[in-house]
């Protein structure tokens, strides 16, 4: 019963609607992935058709990150809630550096949101590109 409810309103929904949404959802989408691809060491692909992006970050265990920004981090009283992406995989060790972020704030949200992982991820623990410098700089 409720599916027809909402599959006739579905129906009498103006086109102009769903433009609106997509163009919303496009702008956010666009602006959480150049966002991302801005920050040292950060890789962001563009999603299919999705309203998440899965991203892969400069970090030692997303599971330990993702812990690590709702329980220990703060940039301007805020952190920022993702999922680690290794719980969608099969293939053991896939997605260990990788989180999967939605976009369904508004652009502003997003923007703030971009600054605070970007801070955060200068002083996780367990960055990689820290290390990685030293290795480089040590071979010199």
């Amino acid at each position: 019963m409720v599916e027809q409810i909402t599959g006739e309103a579905a129906v009498d929904t103006p086109d102009e609607y769903f433009k609106a949404v997509n163009k919303e959802y496009t702008n956010r989408r666009n602006t959480l992935v150049s966002a991302l691809n801005k920050m040292e060491g950060v890789f962001c692909p563009n999603p299919g058709g999705a309203f998440y992006v899965v991203a892969q970050l400069p970090i030692d265990n997303a599971d330990k990150f993702c812990q690590w920004m709702l329980e220990s981090f703060s940039y301007d009283n805020q952190t920022v809630m993702m999922a680690p992406a290794t719980g969608f995989y099969s293939t053991p060790g896939a997605g260990l550096n990788e989180v999967r972020l939605a976009y369904v704030l508004n652009n502003n949200d997003i923007e703030k949101a971009m600054i605070c992982l970007e801070e955060a991820l200068k002083v996780y623990p367990g960055r990689l590109l820290s290390q990685e410098s030293e290795v480089v700089s040590s071979k010199s």
